[in-house]
């Protein structure tokens, strides 16, 4: 595997307003090579979106403030990119399957229309190799290529996501971004969307990072794992070191905890108890702390560094030795 060609070093991102600051990415980093697929985990509220907007470089103008940080992509620096030097990166070097095909689509184009946009913003063709690209991506998502004359309206959930997808890929991105793409969804065309996604990928030699809060989906599709909690990656690691290791965050066990079992018989699941913490006050010490049944002092008053072995990190006290055993 090659080294990284896609790397967020120590981002950090607030949201300002009259009335308080929201601190949604907090010293934030990772790195993805080239045809890997990384899973970005967390409940709602943790920073994933935000994330993917900063890559986008779609963050609102106004009220959000990038205070430190990098994103390099093929070792070159997005921050430093004028935004007619970002229109170009967007969609044909880095694309994104946006959360909910419904507010995707504009309503009132033929999808048709809509793909071939993205073709002429990117790729100078004849008008005739315009069309034809345009009914080979229908065909690779499975649409019939003389479906593109009709409106969004007249297709299902799962087709519109489709749609969505095709538009994405119509430039064969290096670096897809899919952000909770199947979320609208329900599971039997959940799973056709992300087969599909990931056979596409594979036949384009695709980079993506896979932004979820479902463990069963990151099992089925992804390389790499970083489970995300209030604006931190948390735990990451190979998807067998977060699948089969024994040591884990207790946030990681909590979610493990609340997915159901066919090989345990129980009358309830175990969510995670307590809610995440406020983003506009955020503790000094572990965000986690609050929450985590295995908290002990230090957790309240100090923010942990990060546990490395060999490719699994775990940011949590339990794993400093002085520590272990000290849970109350």
């Amino acid at each position: 595997m090659s080294e990284a060609f896609f790397t967020i070093q120590d981002l950090w991102v607030r949201y300002v307003t009259d009335h308080e600051t929201v601190y949604a990415v907090n010293g934030l980093s990772l790195s993805l090579k080239r045809g890997q697929t990384l899973g970005l985990v967390g409940e709602t509220g943790a920073g994933k979106t935000t994330t993917a907007l900063s890559i986008m470089r779609l963050l609102p103008p106004r009220v959000s403030r990038v205070d430190q940080g990098n994103i390099l992509f093929n070792g070159v620096s997005l921050m430093d990119l004028s935004e007619e030097e970002m229109r170009r990166v967007r969609g044909e070097k880095i694309a994104m399957i946006y959360q909910d095909p419904m507010t995707s689509l504009n309503p009132v184009m033929t999808v048709g229309d809509q793909v071939q946009e993205v073709l002429e913003l990117h790729k100078k063709q004849s008008r005739r190799a315009l069309y034809k690209r345009v009914d080979e991506l229908f065909a690779m998502v499975g649409i019939p290529p003389d479906r593109k004359k009709e409106y969004p309206h007249q297709f299902s959930g799962g087709m519109k996501q489709r749609i969505v997808i095709a538009m994405a890929l119509a430039c064969e991105p290096e670096l897809l971004i899919a952000d909770e793409p199947t979320t609208a969804l329900d599971v039997t065309i959940q799973a056709q969307v992300l087969q599909m996604i990931a056979k596409l990928k594979d036949e384009l030699d695709t980079s993506m990072l896979l932004i979820t809060h479902d463990l069963g989906v990151v099992a089925q599709t992804c390389d790499m794992v970083a489970i995300m909690y209030a604006g931190k990656i948390i735990e990451s690691g190979t998807v067998h070191d977060i699948f089969h290791n024994k040591d884990h965050h207790p946030y990681t066990e909590g979610l493990f905890g609340s997915i159901p079992k066919l090989t345990v018989e129980s009358r309830r699941l175990s969510p995670i108890e307590g809610l995440m913490p406020d983003p506009t006050n955020l503790p000094d010490g572990c965000a986690f702390a609050g929450r985590c049944p295995a908290c002990m002092p230090i957790c309240m008053a100090q923010e942990p560094d990060y546990c490395q072995r060999a490719s699994h990190a775990i940011k949590c006290h339990l794993f400093t030795g002085e520590n272990r055993g000290e849970a109350v």
